[in-house]
């Protein structure tokens, strides 16, 4: 691997709203300036952040960077800024605009009073194999159909953690970072056919793999370089009840879950949170299913065969959904394992609403605030002069993202304090920016926001 950079609605009283909402987070730790993944291959450098690329505010001239589970704020000027993105292709930060959300990246900066500006950036470029050695997806596919009557052997160089998350049907996980200590998964044959794949282009695991595989003395290695996010837009991805479990349910990760047995037979005993879709009518409910987010984990189930679950995922993938399912061994494996089961009524409503990011305030809450502020909670509209002056909310006070830093004086730490702005973004972004000045009681409203000059306004959640 050479570069991985890497509303159910409830009424309550105002009070309760706002004591509810005064429990103080935990403060921020040091953050770390790379990636996990990234340390297979890097070492922390002064200077330098690897992550992903989550988003970028021209307003307030703010790279956020996600680097694991923490965020990072770098300042920049578009003209100075110099970026090579993942084409290749040199210029300035206009070349941010079209940044895709997750990109990995390498951001190189100067630091002074505390502000990072990043002076360099490099979007993460596809690895290069050579094409005899690349396989596509629909190759795949007819390994995959051909399962134990194949010679082949799918490898999925994915950390463990990601390959329970879901991997293409027949894969064996094998990871690219403890691949020295589990060369005894390969074949014994080192002329049989061997795939490996992961992430994506960029992804370097699986061609690192390979290379491995070839100083093995494997003569027959393949990359399947498209990997996961290609593989499920076309097909669905497996996993067994206990990694359904442990790393969804037990996680409490929002997603949908179908059991495809017939509802007579589900109602004796189904996984809790499951959607009654049985098999017979998958077709039909699939074509009226209407999730906003394609890409919503969606999970299926049947008696244990695989059959009925592998039909209704097919049904649900024709139906434009990119992320897809089947539990393996179904409800009798869930129910061997011995974990919970439920009886009753299956539900027959299908919904979805993703997690909510850290520090976002229930849309609710914000309104209740916006309409009468109490003491104890300030909104501050962190858009700028020239945005404001079009409209604004009546009870919410103007300092502009990049201004935060010099203005703490109007920011009192004993009070709630709601960042807002007309996308979510800049909101986000003055978040992060108050949690890392040392406020502890803050929250942003993650949703578009129209005003009007009367102090009115629109609420847009995607």
């Amino acid at each position: 691997m050479k570069m991985i950079i890497c509303s159910v609605l409830t009424t309550v009283g105002l009070s309760l709203v706002v004591s509810s909402t005064f429990a103080a987070e935990p403060a921020m730790l040091a953050r770390p300036t790379i990636a996990k993944i990234c340390t297979n291959c890097h070492k922390a450098e002064a200077g330098t952040l690897r992550g992903t690329f989550d988003s970028v505010a021209f307003k307030s001239k703010t790279i956020q960077l996600k680097i694991d589970d923490s965020v990072e704020l770098v300042k920049f000027d578009e003209d100075d800024l110099k970026v090579v993105n993942g084409a290749g292709k040199a210029g300035d930060g206009e070349l941010l605009r079209s940044t895709k959300k997750g990109h990995e990246m390498k951001v190189v900066f100067v630091e002074e009073n505390g502000v990072k500006t990043a002076v360099k950036v490099f979007e993460k470029p596809p690895v290069k194999v050579t094409p005899d050695m690349v396989i596509t997806t629909g190759e795949v596919e007819k390994l995959v159909a051909a399962g134990a009557k194949g010679r082949s052997v799918l490898f999925d160089s994915r950390p463990l953690p990601r390959f329970k998350e879901g991997a293409i049907a027949t894969a064996v996980s094998l990871p690219y970072p403890t691949f020295d200590s589990q060369v005894d998964k390969l074949p014994a044959d080192k002329t049989a056919p061997i795939i490996f794949y992961c992430s994506g282009p960029t992804c370097n695991m699986s061609p690192g793999s390979a290379d491995k595989a070839k100083k093995l003395g494997y003569s027959n290695v393949k990359v399947y370089i498209d990997g996961m996010p290609a593989w499920s837009k076309k097909n669905f991805a497996v996993l067994s009840v206990a990694s359904f479990k442990e790393a969804w349910l037990d996680k409490n990760i929002p997603i949908v879950l179908l059991d495809a047995r017939p509802e007579k037979t589900a109602a004796k005993g189904f996984i809790k949170g499951a959607v009654a879709f049985p098999v017979d009518q998958a077709a039909k409910m699939a074509k009226k299913l209407a999730l906003k987010q394609k890409n919503a984990p969606i999970f299926v189930y049947d008696a244990g065969v695989g059959k009925e679950a592998e039909t209704v995922a097919r049904d649900l993938i024709k139906g434009g959904y990119e992320n897809v399912k089947v539990v393996t061994g179904g409800f009798a494996a869930w129910k061997g394992a011995s974990f919970a089961v439920e009886t009753g009524t299956l539900s027959h409503t299908v919904s979805y609403t993703p997690a909510a990011r850290p520090g976002e305030i229930k849309l609710a809450e914000f309104e209740a605030y916006a309409a009468k502020l109490p003491d104890n909670v300030i909104i501050i509209d962190v858009r700028n002069a020239d945005e404001v002056k079009n409209g604004m909310l009546k009870t919410a006070r103007v300092i502009p993202a990049e201004e935060i830093k010099n203005r703490l004086a109007e920011i009192p730490k004993d009070k709630l304090i709601i960042t807002q702005c007309s996308t979510g973004i800049r909101a986000e972004m003055a978040y992060h920016a108050l949690r890392e000045l040392g406020y502890t009681n803050v929250k942003f409203v993650n949703a578009k926001i129209e005003f009007e000059k009367n102090g009115s306004y629109k609420i847009i959640k995607d």
